[in-house]
């Protein structure tokens, strides 16, 4: 409960993030922290997340990925400069849906200004990299088939008119976090919203040549693995940084992110294992992907107790989840970012309402609040967020078709994007 008296606090005072502490005293043990939680998370990204992603392709579209992870990266940076920040984090307008432009181009950042107990230079930064990240993980929905100038465009918008308003809800002092909406690291703001995005993208955008008859399998899986470690490691910054302090609420959240994504990778290994009679490297790291990502809402509010049955739940619900996708349905979300992420973080936002009471091992409700209420504000917070992002991205893809193609042609595709839009190759053998 400290970390949610420490919210209460800072609402009160007029504080920006929903987490932060309300001492406006600088401690360089929380300043410490929050440096290396930043430098983890982007680590996640640049280059965890390249590498992952890479890895999972084919040889010939291995540096398109990696392009798009490091021009996103930059892209975002830019943005959220200029105005980004303040539309995430300023003082909120037109009722809780998004902040002022107040700290646009950083008016106010100074060296000597504060977060609570940290620099705000290092929160900007922090919440730099949650930015980064989001759109990043979308790379997975269209990989091997989307132009590189339409993949810009789109983001540069998506970010803008999905990713800030959303973080404004949730944890800038919008209207999701006045109602109560527990999501301590990104399960809707992160997760739910990349993972709708890349359903849309890849109904909108159509399938790979050959999929699902033609099998396709990863080019490099020590690259994927590789990757995924890096993503392991990174983790700890992007839930356990989010306690915004070196102090008891961060190191819970940092153990159970770590039980979680154990669990979830030997949950989606046996369930292979079960169904397919041999387990996969890339079934087993996959498995800790949705283990972290399902674990990233509640790891502020859940013990470890909430953690092992939060793992269980991300290793089935996000194996069946992209079974299902892929074999049932035939939508080809190429590295499966919904059925991991959007299943995953939706999985995690509602466990995250069980498992926060105290007779659950977790850290306790709010006062006056029942499981069922808590419960209810999640599923709401859910669909306002999916369908919010759904709407938005479908609609920012119709009218980028109208300025440029979205896809390259199938002689392209079966070039492949390294060759085609940067004129390069990932292997000179």
């Amino acid at each position: 409960m400290k970390t949610m008296k420490r919210l209460a606090a800072l609402v009160a005072a007029g504080g920006a993030y929903p987490l932060g502490a309300c001492a406006q005293t600088l401690d360089s043990g929380d300043t410490a922290w929050m440096l290396t939680s930043t430098a983890l998370v982007l680590f996640m990204t640049l280059p965890g997340l390249a590498l992952f992603y890479a890895g999972l392709v084919r040889n010939r579209n291995v540096l398109s990925v990696a392009m798009q992870c490091f021009a996103i990266a930059c892209l975002v940076s830019v943005i959220w400069v200029v105005f980004g920040y303040s539309m995430a984090f300023g003082s909120s307008s037109l009722n809780g849906l998004v902040g002022d432009l107040s700290k646009a181009w950083l008016a106010g950042v100074g060296i000597d200004a504060l977060s609570g107990s940290y620099p705000e230079t290092v929160f900007v930064m922090f919440q730099l990299t949650f930015a980064i990240i989001t759109p990043a993980l979308i790379v997975g929905a269209f990989a091997e088939r989307m132009r590189f100038s339409a993949m810009l465009m789109f983001m540069a918008a998506w970010i803008v008119i999905v990713y800030f308003p959303v973080a404004h809800w949730v944890w800038g002092g919008g209207w999701l976090g006045a109602m109560g909406f527990r999501d301590f690291a990104g399960g809707a703001v992160v997760h739910v919203t990349a993972g709708v995005a890349a359903v849309v993208i890849a109904l909108v955008l159509g399938n790979r040549r050959g999929f699902p008859t033609t099998p396709m399998p990863p080019h490099n899986l020590p690259m994927t693995v590789t990757g995924a470690c890096m993503l392991w490691v990174g983790w700890f910054g992007f839930n356990a940084g989010s306690a915004l302090a070196a102090d008891g609420a961060a190191g819970m959240a940092m153990l159970v992110t770590h039980v979680s994504a154990a669990v979830g990778s030997l949950t989606w290994m046996t369930a292979e294992w079960v169904k397919f009679g041999k387990p996969s490297v890339l079934g087993i790291v996959t498995g800790m992907v949705a283990g972290l990502a399902t674990i990233t809402p509640a790891s502020g509010f859940v013990g470890p107790l909430g953690a092992l049955v939060i793992g269980v739940a991300a290793g089935l619900g996000c194996f069946f989840a992209t079974q299902f996708m892929k074999r049932k349905l035939e939508i080809d979300d190429s590295l499966d970012v919904f059925p991991v992420h959007g299943v995953g973080g939706i999985i995690g936002l509602l466990l995250t309402a069980v498992f926060s009471a105290t007779g659950l091992g977790g850290l306790g409700l709010d006062e006056g609040v029942s499981i069922g209420s808590q419960f209810g504000v999640q599923v709401l917070g859910i669909l306002v967020t999916a369908a919010w992002c759904g709407a938005v991205s479908l609609v920012l893809l119709k009218i980028i078709a109208i300025i440029v193609p979205l896809r390259v042609s199938a002689e392209e595709e079966t070039e492949g994007l390294d060759l085609v839009l940067h004129e390069e190759r990932g292997y000179n053998l």
